[in-house]
């Protein structure tokens, strides 16, 4: 330390040395400057200004190094040689040059450290080159461990002023850096030149080619000159831009607040503007963000996003990558980056979108993907999994289990009578009913409408048939309120390994013991035996001809005439029904429809019956009426008001003469909509008919909401007439409040002369039975339905 005091105190110009600091300095701050600058830059702009920055600091460098030489008076006569102290020139500019390209290297480890170090040992190889260009009338001998310890304070002080330049860009980090890079340069310089010692040597003399001091003066004025040119005038490029793209930030920021989605423009990693919504995203104000690293916001380790605005492609998506939010939180958001013009220069564009509303329906999604909406519980999927799962288990392990499955009875009636909402209240209930008897690692599952199942590893068929009884007896100790009182449940079990060895087997053989608990009463359980799978495969074998019995034309439709009890004239015939099997013969309408409606097969079956009798009736010389019956299933389907259009309208049958027959039970399942349907119809000009009246529900309420054009007494009143005075009473009164209302009433099931007169003695005017006319096909009733048929008949008689 007392060296170097003596070195600099009495053989140096304190003015010149002061001289070289001011240089230094200014050096220093320009070239960081410009390092900055260029760190924001990209391609070929990032490049010049790197280069620039470079020729600022290397010749700055350079000129305090011989600034700080003229100070040095080594009190003989010296000089400088031309080619040396050109390159060190070259070697100053070169070494800053390759400092600052490696202090900007993305992902290289501790890149503005090394970049700096090598900067520092540049101005080493340049001072030492520097003083072999020194001239002098004797020998320069060197201090090893100064010279050393010059290096070593170059280098790190030169490391650690980069990476305090690089850390954040602000104007004190910038101030800090260029201190610590002044530092380091006079530190290196001094300890440097107190390393050498000059001993006089009369032998050795300048060389005439040699600069003289005065010259070289005048060489590193112009070197300042340069400098102060390249300071102001990337000052002043900066100030201009930095003006510009306030200016562009305020007008783009004020456009893209309009838009929902977060919006970035960056000029390679800083950060220039945003939107409203990207600094609520981040939580924090637009000012505040603006100068930042991007890269410190926005990190995503498996899809790197390009900043590199020009070398990047015009557009980049990035799916998914991480926002990291002012309070430590990470938000999930998908990037897209193009490249587009602004203030003169490309920038990178990213709309940044939250992911968080996404990822919660995907979450939804894919809980839905396996669970019930609307019970919480398993679903169908879920439950084939783990059964399957268990199998192999139970199969490696050698132990059993069991499968129940289970149904609620007249599940269908509590829709009907208390809507679908009480429907859906009971499903939860039983969801959570079952849930409650259950045991760990037993599973319950909906697999759809009204029906569960409970999936016990690890149970043989005493413990399956006491889970069971569980699950009943719990059902029956929840059943409260209106739709409690109604439902209650079937259980059907199935053992492995006895009932079945895979998923699909057992599931078959628990439904069919369901299906017999359900035949044998309700409300019970069942396990399944050999013989249930014959009666199940027999009704699968039902369904799966009737869906093909029309294409087939084993169907037939046969016709009842209706008549006016006054006159006995023929006003109508109904079409009923008749499946003719090929190998089961005549299939009984009362077994077949229900299947055709459980499955659905009624769509297609009731719109070819509608077709055929509205061809036939068209056919009839006299415009009698005909009626047909309509399933629940065919009211409430889509459609169904204009299928029936068109069918009139194909088969030119005026809408007046079709009758269509709607019971009580098809309006109860959905009343809104089958009324809404029915008006439609009745729009048309078709008349509409409520079958079996008295039989079902809120049969007053029926009459009172829907204009009905008929009311028909259903047969099991009409066949009791004459035999018991309660039907007869019931009669009385349908007819009555058909008066009341101006509805015709039409009696069926009419078989006996005696029946008949009843029902004209209380002014019934239409009636329908055997003792009227059998059903049968239709050529059979020609006298009724030719013009002057009848009386041509009576004549013939």
């Amino acid at each position: 330390m007392i060296a170097l005091y003596d070195c600099i105190a009495h053989h140096h110009d304190l003015k010149l040395v002061l001289l070289a600091a001011v240089v230094c300095n200014l050096a220093a701050a320009t070239s960081l400057t410009l390092l900055d600058y260029a760190r924001g830059h990209a391609g070929k702009a990032r490049r010049l200004w790197l280069l620039t920055g470079a020729l600022a600091g290397g010749t700055g460098i350079w000129a305090t190094h011989f600034i700080a030489m003229l100070a040095f008076s080594p009190g003989i006569a010296s000089a400088y040689d031309l080619g040396l102290t050109g390159l060190s020139l070259m070697i100053a500019v070169g070494m800053t040059a390759a400092g600052f390209w490696i202090a900007l290297r993305p992902g290289l480890p501790g890149a503005a450290w090394l970049g700096g170090a090598q900067i520092g040992i540049g101005v080493g190889a340049m001072h030492f080159t520097g003083m072999a260009a020194f001239e002098v009338a004797g020998r320069i001998a060197w201090d090893p461990v100064l010279v050393v310890t010059a290096l070593v304070a170059g280098a790190g002080l030169g490391g650690l002023a980069l990476a305090t330049t690089l850390r954040d860009g602000s104007v004190r980090t910038k101030v800090l850096g260029a201190v610590l890079m002044v530092a380091g340069i006079c530190s290196l310089h001094f300890t440097a030149m107190t390393a050498a010692v000059i001993v006089p040597d009369p032998g050795r003399a300048v060389s005439g080619t040699a600069v003289p001091s005065e010259m070289m003066a005048v060489a590193v004025a112009l070197g300042s000159v340069t400098i102060l040119v390249l300071a102001f005038a990337g000052l002043w490029l900066h100030l201009r831009d930095e003006r510009r793209s306030v200016l562009e930030g305020d007008r783009m920021r004020g456009l893209a607040n309009a838009a929902v989605e977060g919006l970035v423009v960056c000029s390679g990693d800083r950060i220039v503007t945003v939107n409203d919504s990207f600094a609520d995203l981040v939580g924090c104000t637009p000012d505040a963000l603006t100068g930042q690293s991007l890269s410190a916001i926005l990190r995503d380790a498996a899809h790197p996003l390009p900043t590199d605005a020009a070398d990047a492609a015009d557009i980049v998506e990035v799916p998914e990558a991480e926002l990291h939010r002012i309070d430590g939180t990470i938000v999930p958001v998908e990037v897209i980056r193009r490249v587009i013009d602004f203030a003169g220069r490309p920038h990178a564009a990213l709309a940044v979108r939250d992911l968080r509303a996404r990822k919660r329906a995907e979450a939804r999604i894919a809980y839905l993907a396996h669970h019930d909406a609307l019970t919480g519980a398993p679903n169908r999927a879920s439950f084939n999994e783990r059964l399957a799962q268990e199998i192999a288990l139970a199969r490696a392990a050698q132990r059993p289990l069991a499968v129940l499955c289970a149904d609620l009875d007249r599940f269908k009636e509590v829709n009907d009578l208390f809507g679908h909402a009480a429907g859906d209240a009971l499903l939860r209930a039983v969801c959570a009913t079952i849930t409650g008897v259950l045991a760990p690692g037993q599973m319950l599952a909906r697999l759809g409408g009204d029906e569960f199942a409970v999936l016990a590893p690890n149970l043989d068929a005493a413990g399956a048939e006491a889970l069971g009884e569980s699950i009943l007896a719990a059902l029956r100790a929840a059943e409260t309120g209106p739709a409690g009182a109604i439902a209650a449940a079937s259980l059907g079990i199935a053992v492995y390994p006895h009932d079945g060895e895979d998923a699909e087997a057992l599931m078959v053989q628990a439904d069919t013991a369901l299906y017999r608990a359900k035949q044998e009463g309700r409300g019970r359980l069942r396990f399944y035996e050999a013989r249930m799978g014959v009666q199940v495969r027999e009704r699968r074998q039902i369904e799966h001809d009737l869906r093909h019995a029309v294409e087939r034309s084993e169907l037939q439709v046969v016709y009842q005439p209706q008549t006016r009890i006054d006159s006995g004239e023929a006003v109508g015939f109904e079409a009923l029904l008749r499946w003719h099997h090929p190998e089961r013969g005549i299939v009984p309408p009362n077994l077949f429809i229900p299947i055709a409606e459980e499955t659905g097969s009624i769509l297609g079956i009731g719109e070819w019956v509608l077709r055929e009798t509205c061809r036939e009736a068209v056919s009839w010389d006299k415009p009698l009426r005909i009626a047909v019956n309509v399933s629940a299933v065919q009211l409430h389907a889509p459609g169904f008001a204009e299928l029936v259009h068109e069918i009139l309208f194909t088969t030119g049958l005026s809408p007046a003469r079709l009758e269509l027959e709607i019971t009580e039970t098809a309006l109860i399942r959905d009343l809104p909509r089958a009324l809404a349907t029915l008006r439609r119809i009745k729009a048309l000009g078709v008349r509409i008919a409520m079958d079996d009246f008295g039989t079902g529900y809120s049969s007053l309420s029926n009459l009172r909401a829907f204009p009905f054009d008929k009311i028909k007494i259903d047969a099991s009143f009409t066949r009791a007439v004459d035999s018991s005075e309660q039907a007869a009473t019931i009669v009385r009164t349908v007819l009555g409040l058909g008066r009341g209302l101006g509805l015709p009433v039409l009696a069926e099931g009419v078989e006996t002369s005696a029946e008949l007169a009843f029902l004209d003695a209380e002014s019934c005017q239409e009636a329908q039975g055997y003792l009227i006319g059998r059903p049968g096909p239709i050529g059979g009733f020609q006298h009724l339905t030719a013009e002057h048929g009848e009386s041509a008949a009576e004549d013939a008689a």
